[in-house]
């Protein structure tokens, strides 16, 4: 039996409205979204995130006198606060922490941040292996970690060396030149190229990283943001009148550094960076990356534990039967 003639007319389906589905129930439900904040004390942490998302989110930890004692530990600090713009709300966590790199001996400050990363990870795994999950697991692993670099040094310390080893193997890791208004547009210039020299000698793997489902936009996108690492960025939450326009900025003897002019530093480059480009993707190479590689490997160890417990009770029968006659008999 032959087969009827395809119509020229072809009748309108509707699949191509799951967009809006999609964006209706993204919207209802909202996202989590967590940064955490990695620098010594007085690097502009606090009034960095405050700026990127306008707002006074976060107040800060950090030590106001020369008097007050430095800590003796790096003490996490999570905030989290609801956002909601043009409908989408997003469950922002900053996690700051207060008291790192600033002891004279800094070995193992590092510690509390790795561990804190990774128990977001374990707590999202456990919550996802319950019988009878939640439908919707609440997030609260990091999406990216800022890490402050210090101005006042010549290149990266050993301490910076080894804490972004470590860090670039549980996050996605974003280095800012911190309080970058303290050197002029040479010496800016020059720290970059030796921040980019010597995380390439050292095999640090920053984020944004290369993948196969890049298209030609993409690559290109993030071969930019990586000419612009390290971001050096300035942070203000004072806005002055400059020539009858409001500037969020900071003031010198010589006149205001405008934050969100990108020719007085790369802020509005890390803004859209975080917010307006990469946003999701921070979140889904969290999920497909970085927990994945967790997961697998926590997964593996259960696996190998109940292995060698089965061989460790195997044994025991063996044992027992091969001291009892009668058991052989039986």
């Amino acid at each position: 039996m032959a087969s009827a003639p395809a119509t020229q007319h072809q009748e309108y389906v509707g699949y191509d409205t799951i967009t809006q589905q999609m964006e209706r129930k993204f919207l209802k439900r909202g996202f989590n979204f967590n940064v955490i904040l990695v620098g010594e004390s007085g690097m502009g942490k606090t009034t960095l995130v405050n700026s990127i998302f306008a707002s006074h989110l976060v107040n800060s930890q950090g030590r106001r006198t020369a008097q007050e004692p430095i800590r003796k530990t790096t003490e996490i600090t999570p905030v989290t606060q609801q956002i909601d713009e043009n409908g989408v709300k997003c469950r922002l966590t900053i996690i700051d922490t207060p008291g790192f790199g600033d002891q004279c001996n800094n070995d193992g400050c590092w510690v509390p941040v790795i561990k804190y990363i990774k128990d977001q990870h374990a707590a999202y795994l456990e919550r996802e292996l319950k019988p009878q999950r939640e439908r919707i697991i609440n997030d609260s692993r990091v999406h990216a970690a800022l890490y402050f670099l210090n101005p006042g040094f010549p290149g990266l310390r050993p301490l910076d060396i080894e804490v972004l080893k470590r860090l670039t193997e549980v996050t996605n890791v974003i280095p800012v030149i911190a309080k970058s208004d303290s050197l002029t547009t040479e010496e800016r210039e020059h720290y970059k190229k030796k921040i980019k020299e010597e995380m390439g000698f050292h095999r640090i793997q920053l984020y944004p990283y290369p993948s196969d489902e890049d298209d030609e936009d993409d690559r290109a996108l993030n071969l930019g943001i990586k000419e612009l690492l390290p971001f050096a960025v300035i942070g203000s939450e004072d806005i002055f009148v400059e020539n009858g326009r409001s500037v969020r900025g900071r003031r010198h003897v010589w006149g205001i550094i405008d934050v969100m002019n990108e020719n007085h530093c790369d802020f509005i480059h890390l803004r859209n960076f975080i917010l307006r480009t990469h946003l999701s993707d921070l979140i889904e190479v969290t999920s497909q990356r970085h927990y994945e590689a967790f997961r697998t490997q926590q997964l593996r160890q259960i696996k190998e534990l109940r292995a060698a417990q089965a061989a460790q009770a195997q044994a025991a029968q063996s044992s027992v039967a091969g001291g009892n006659p009668q058991a052989i008999q039986k």
